[in-house]
């Protein structure tokens, strides 16, 4: 089981994610609108897992990441994305994201990334 941070604009996104997350035995600590809650939420829940999309208002999710592996360089982020931001991915990836998503997601696929980044 994982605690997990949902971070996304969009609140449809947060409940299909929270849905899926619970159904597999996994734990939503908090969810954040935007990157500068998620770095909050982040100090202040400690997740084992943040699911981050990557446009968001105010401060985004690669500025998010960013600081997010400033506080803990251990951090396990997984980004999500719509299709067609490719670039975002790959600087995603390249500034230490574990896995990525892209929306429309399967629940399989969620599932396996949350997986493959605890272990």
């Amino acid at each position: 089981m994982a605690r997990v941070l949902l971070v996304d604009d969009l609140a449809f996104i947060k409940i299909v994610e929270k849905d899926i997350l619970e159904k597999h035995g996994h734990e939503v600590v908090a969810d954040a609108a935007n990157g500068r809650d998620a770095i909050r939420l982040f100090e202040e829940t400690k997740p084992d897992i943040v699911l981050m999309d990557i446009t968001m208002p105010e401060v985004n999710g690669l500025e998010a990441l960013k600081k997010i592996l400033t506080i803990d360089p251990n951090a396990r982020v997984i980004m999500c994305s719509a299709l067609g931001q490719q670039g975002l991915i790959m600087n995603a990836i390249e500034e230490g994201a574990k896995d990525f998503i892209v929306k429309p997601f399967q629940a399989e696929r969620l599932i396996s990334s949350i997986e493959k980044a605890l272990s």
